[in-house]
């Protein structure tokens, strides 16, 4: 026991030396990183309609993807501050979406919506009146968190058009609690053909655990240290890395094309898994969860367009493009086409446009002219820097959407 006793006594101080050392190099690097303007904040809150939602007044660098600086309104929008009264003379468009509306990777002012307001204002679209829109997009919202979001939040601002960005390659799987496979946020379920909340979420653990107190700790410590936010951002960084990784590997090579026989189909041989989730998007649904997920998103849609019509709005229905329908190269979309076992890359566009004409809503669809464009031109619309052509929107994705937006209202009579 002596002998223990000395070793513990001899070994204490050489752990507060550790200790001691650590916090004065963590001391330095805080007093360096606010030196040099290092910020990486969470831009999110947990909300108790929606699961999560922007932090209101939430401002830094993103980096994840592209770079900007974004700042969260009072309101919590990615959006400059609206007053609730809209102003006289005003046409006011309520956009809804997920991360294409919020558009993290870009400024503000590079943004689709922003750049479509500019061109809406030149051909006169609201007959006169000045136009405002409004964005409430959320990365990750699917078309469920996106009607709740115009019940708990769009209203109160007196929107004259409704406008619902789909973004296909995910939309439809995050209104499916088996394909997204998150249990922290609400759900719609069909029963008895009729749209039914699941907010189970309100009491699961997790949603329970992030409003503890140690959990709250843990996020002001984030928001007031930027040694945590460095550890933070190198975390999602190996994360990004991973992904892109996973993107690159699922989109074949132009000169590998797959090697069949001739009564063999392309994808025969690759199950679900091998396909991916994502790109199970481009075929007909095969599974019950898909089938559900479909009618699901649908019946979402259209009751999103009986309330704002209800409401004296008008509703106008936006689907955008995903980085695999648009690449420039028409050699590599055809061994993705091949490996999926479809004729094109539209078919979720196809089926929304299918729902839009049966139930008479307004659509844009984007997705082929911006594939005309792209290849037309050689440029990728989606992706940043070695990531190029996956993920959002860049820059030039970004004003050719905008610009194509803002064409379509002008020649159509939506707004008049």
């Amino acid at each position: 026991m002596k002998h223990q006793s000395r070793r513990v006594r001899k070994f204490l101080p050489k752990l507060l030396l550790i200790v001691v050392g650590l916090l004065l190099g963590a001391g330095i690097a805080e007093i360096a990183l606010r030196v040099v303007g290092y910020t990486y904040p969470e831009f999110y809150e947990l909300d108790q309609t929606r699961g999560y939602g922007l932090r209101p007044g939430a401002a830094g660098l993103y980096r994840k993807e592209g770079r900007s600086y974004v700042r969260i309104n009072s309101d919590g929008l990615r959006d400059q501050e609206h007053p609730l009264t809209k102003p006289a003379n005003t046409l006011r468009i309520a956009l809804l979406g997920d991360s294409y509306a919020e558009g993290l990777p870009v400024p503000p002012e590079q943004t689709f919506w922003w750049l479509m307001k500019d061109k809406l204002a030149e051909c006169d679209a609201g007959s006169g009146k000045a136009i405002e829109i409004i964005n409430f997009g959320v990365s990750g919202y699917g078309t469920a968190q996106e009607l709740l979001t115009l019940r708990d939040k769009v209203w109160r601002y007196s929107p004259d058009v409704v406008m619902l960005t789909v973004t296909t390659n995910n939309d439809v799987l995050d209104n499916s609690r088996a394909l997204k496979k998150v249990d922290e946020i609400p759900y719609f379920i069909n029963r008895d053909n009729q749209l039914t909340l699941d907010n189970s979420f309100q009491s699961s653990r997790t949603f329970l655990w992030r409003q503890s107190r140690i959990n709250r700790f843990g996020r002001w410590l984030r928001d007031h240290s930027r040694v945590v936010q460095v550890v933070i951002e190198g975390h999602h960084a190996l994360k990004n890395v991973s992904a892109s990784w996973r993107a690159r590997w699922s989109q074949p090579e132009p000169q590998a094309a797959p090697s069949t026989s001739p009564h063999q189909e392309p994808n025969d041989s690759l199950s679900e898994a091998e396909l991916g989730t994502d790109n199970l998007i481009y075929r007909e649904p095969q599974t019950t969860v898909w089938t559900d997920a479909w009618q699901v998103t649908e019946s979402l849609i259209t009751e999103m367009r009986n309330e704002v019509q209800a409401r004296g709005a008008k509703f106008l229905l936006v689907t955008l493009s995903n980085g695999p329908q648009v690449l420039p190269d028409r050699n590599v979309r055809e061994q993705l086409q091949k490996r999926l076992g479809v004729t094109d890359l539209f078919y979720p566009d196809n089926r929304i446009r299918t729902l839009s004409e049966r139930e008479n809503i307004s659509l844009i669809t984007l997705a082929p002219e911006l594939q005309q464009f792209a290849e037309h031109n050689q440029v990728y619309l989606h992706g940043f820097d070695k990531n190029i052509g996956n993920g959002h929107w860049n820059v030039v994705g970004n004003r050719v959407a905008g610009e194509l937006i803002a064409k379509k209202i002008c020649e159509g009579a939506l707004l008049k």
